[in-house]
Order: C-alpha cells, then structure tokens, then sequence
C-alpha cells in the first residue's frame, strides 16, 4: 500500500487595514518562520494550502473590506484552491461570534491579542526569544515601529478600545534593542505607530515619556529618519518637541488627527479640547519646530453637525493651512458613546461636506507647493516604476503623502538611496499643473527650508545629487488607511 504523502503547510498572510496591522503581521510572519513553517505575505502564487487574513473593523468601508476578502478565501476554499482559512484582527475581535454563524468556512477565529493561540492552531511554538523579530512587508529602508498597543481614551465616535484594549506601552529597552536590529537589516527609516502616541510611557512609568523614548531611538546607529505618527492633541507632550528640534534624524513631520474645527463638535466628539486650544498648539509646534509638516484626518457629517458647524470648521482649516489633510465620512459605529446619537446628517451630505474639504485643502496644498519650487531636498528612494524614482522628502510619510519623481535615465540611484534633489517641477496633482524653473536658481542650503542647517546631509557618506521634479498632490488616503481617531 503506497503511503499517504502530507502536503507541506505553507501560508499565506493577507493584511488589510492600517499599519498597526501591517506590523502585527509581520510579527506573525516572523513566528512562523522560526517554526519552520513557510509563509508570504499577500502572494498570488497559489501555492498556499493555508491563509491567514489579518482585518480591521474600524469603520463601515474598512469592514466591508474585511468581509469581502474573507468570502473571497472561503469561496477559494469550497472550491478546493485552500485547506484552511483563519481569521484574526480587528473585525475578528469584535464580530468573530456573530461572523462565524455565517461564514463557517472559516476555520477559527482569533483576535487582536490571540498570537498565541493563533500559532499552536498552526502546530507552532510562540517563540518568546523573538519579541521584536518581523519579517518585513515594506521596502527594506523603513519599517512600522510600534510603541503600544490599545487607547484609554475616550472618543465618542471611536471603537479602537472595543477592539484593541487598553493602552499598553512597550519597554523602552525593549523598543531601543528592536530599533538596533532592524538597523542591522538596513532599516534607515523609523515610521512611530501607536493608536495614541502620545500617551506612552503614562502605564510603566507613570509619565508622558516619548521624548526620552525618541531621544534614545536617534541614537540607535543607522536610524537617519524617525518619524511620528498619530499624535493626539489634548495632553500633548511638549518635551518631543525639543528632541525633533535638535535631533537631525528626527522628521520635522507631524501626524496629529485632530477630526474637526468646531468646538461643539469637538465636544460631542468627547476631545477634550476646543478649537482655541487647538489652534494655540498647533502655533506652539510650529514656533518649537520651525518648517513641520503636519498631517491631520477630520470627520465630516458626525451626528448634529449643522451646516455652522460645518462652515466653522472650514474657515479654521484655512486659517491653519495644515502641509497634509485628509477626510472622512462619519461611519455610525455600535457600542460606541456616539452611536445612542442619531446619525442624523445624510449619507450626500456627509460626502458633499468632506469634498468641499478637500477642495478647500487643495488650493492650500498647491500654494504651499508652489513654495517648495527652488529649494534643495534631501529624499529617500522608495521604488522605481514608469521610468522613475519614487521617493520622498522627511515631510512625507509613505503611501499617504507627497511624492518625489526622479526620471530614471537622468539618475542612477537605488532603491533605499538617499538624495539631494534639485527640484525642477512641482506638480500639485492633475488639476495644478505645473511650475518650471532653470535648474540654476535652486538653493544649495538646507536652512532654507529647516531649522536642522545641512546635519541632514552631513549623515549621507556620498550623497548623490538627481535633478527631477517634486509631485505633490494632496493625496487621500483609503479609509482603512489611516484610522481617524
């Protein structure tokens, strides 16, 4: 009798969502791995008799997202392509009782903090000497990094407590050991995820710590950019000003939600702040920290938004002129304090309001645009595709932000270079335009731009020079992209 030949387990990751889950994933990748097993992420080999589909469960589209792909492996599965398809995440967290009555296709459930359990399902091993072990899915250049997990705040509108818990910071040593080993890897860029920022250290060292912690990260050898991602304003540290100031490899970038102008709404939102307050902190950053660019994500159409409201919040977002904006259409989300409103505002309204926001935001982002033409930038290659370079400046954070266009058959860079660009063009997008100069009027000094002076390029052992042009559009990210908390 012939023996029964076992097919080897190779699996298969799917990441949906924001980039918490992108380094939750690799985090799992990296388990695998360690145990032998053989894993991709997002392949279309069709070689995987496993799949693993890590999802996110924040707003309405980014569950439809979630739910579509996993109907999509259970179909692949009736139809004999898979053996196994689980689910794990945010939508798993928070839906998994209700979701496995209609989709029982799906092998098992686990959610955010189920790691564990998820790889004994796969007859691994958690392997506690990994902590802090990934196997990328970006670039190699730069990696998610992040410093806790979960949020005790309390936003009306928000279910990311419901789904990921309290808040709970990482070991400062801990993150400064996994900082030095990505370097090793060739990890140039730091992106600082949490679901709040600036909340950590509050849990184990009973302060607001992430200035030391940013501090302690720029020292690590080979890390040339750090950047922070999803600051919250009410409570905000200031001291990390002072670090991002002084510290070269720190980005003078800011990504900081702050969801609407208006205090009334800010209020009902549960904020915790007011638009004077608001205003006051943003002026305060930009005194500390001369040349930023902040990032911010606002709601439009949260339940008793009137047309005052509405008109409140786009008069302050002109005044205030932030370098990078984005807008979302409320989702009415159960369990939350907001959803005992009446989502009152409708579905046209709510998307007519955050179009008009982003038209607003465009003329903004073209005039600032227009002012960068002329100078010198330092940037960072990404990729190279349609006879170009892609990469950006430290003012703009991968796949939401602006883009850098380097021709490829004037330049020889690769892929992770850094480089002092000469801009030639900047375009804003294709209703913009486009601005031309000579290529001799460019400024040669990094000052012109930053408080930083050239330390910047002083870091570059032999920095190449390319001359192209700076693609700048106000760019909108997926909903599932950024989560506007």
């Amino acid at each position: 009798m012939k023996a029964r030949t076992l097919k080897r387990t190779k699996v298969n990751v799917v990441t949906l969502g924001c980039s918490k889950n992108t380094f939750d994933s690799e985090v799992m990748m990296a388990q695998l791995k360690a145990n032998g097993i053989a894993v991709d992420h997002e392949s279309d080999a069709g070689d995987h008799n496993v799949v693993v589909i890590n999802t996110c469960g924040f707003i309405e589209n980014a569950k439809q997202e979630s739910i579509d792909t996993i109907l999509s492996y259970a179909k692949a599965k009736d139809e004999g392509l898979v053996e196994k398809v689980y689910v794990t995440g945010c939508l798993s967290q928070r839906y998994g009782t209700e979701l496995k009555e209609g989709i029982p296709q799906v092998d098992a459930w686990f959610g955010t903090r189920d790691l564990p359990r998820l790889l004994k399902t796969l007859k691994a091993d958690y392997k506690h000497e990994l902590v802090g072990e990934r196997l990328l899915t970006t670039p190699a250049h730069f990696a998610y990094f992040k410093i806790s997990e979960g949020c005790d705040r309390k936003c009306s509108f928000c279910a990311i407590p419901l789904m990921r818990g309290k808040h709970v910071s990482t070991p400062m040593e801990q993150l400064v050991t996994n900082a030095r080993n990505l370097a090793k890897q060739g990890v140039k860029e730091l992106i600082l995820i949490a679901q709040d920022l600036t909340y950590y250290g509050l849990d184990i060292y009973k302060k607001r710590n992430l200035d030391e912690l940013v501090a302690r990260l720029s020292d690590v050898e080979g890390i040339d950019w750090i950047r922070l991602h999803y600051a919250f304003p009410s409570g905000f540290p200031m001291e990390v000003l002072d670090v991002m100031r002084d510290r070269s490899n720190v980005c003078n970038y800011l990504d900081m939600p702050l969801q609407h102008g208006s205090t009334r709404m800010l209020t009902r939102m549960r904020r915790g702040i007011t638009q004077e307050k608001t205003e006051a902190l943003v002026n305060t950053i930009r005194e500390k920290v001369p040349g930023i660019a902040i990032r911010t994500t606002l709601i439009a159409g949260f339940p008793g938004e009137g047309q005052a409201d509405h008109d409140d919040n786009l008069q302050w977002i002109e005044r205030m002129r932030f370098d990078r904006l984005g807008a979302f259409t409320y989702s009415h989300e159960e369990d939350t304090h907001a959803h005992t409103f009446e989502d009152d505002v409708p579905k046209e309204v709510k998307e007519q309001r955050a179009q008009e926001i982003m038209e607003l935001q465009g003329g903004i982002s073209l005039e600032l645009n227009q002012a960068k033409v002329g100078r010198t930038f330092r940037v960072l290659v990404d990729k190279a595709e349609g006879g170009h370079f892609i990469a950006r400046t430290e003012f703009d954070s991968p796949e939401v932000d602006n883009e850098v266009l380097i021709p490829t058959k004037d330049n020889y860079l690769r892929v992770g270079d850094f480089a002092e660009l000469h801009g030639c063009r900047v375009s804003c997008g294709r209703h913009c335009g486009g601005l031309n100069r000579d290529g001799d009027a460019y400024a040669t000094d990094f000052q012109q731009t930053q408080e930083k002076s050239s330390k910047s390029l002083a870091r570059i052992a032999d920095p190449s020079t390319a001359a192209g042009y700076l693609h700048l559009c106000e760019r909108q990210p997926r909903s599932s992209h950024i989560p506007p908390y």
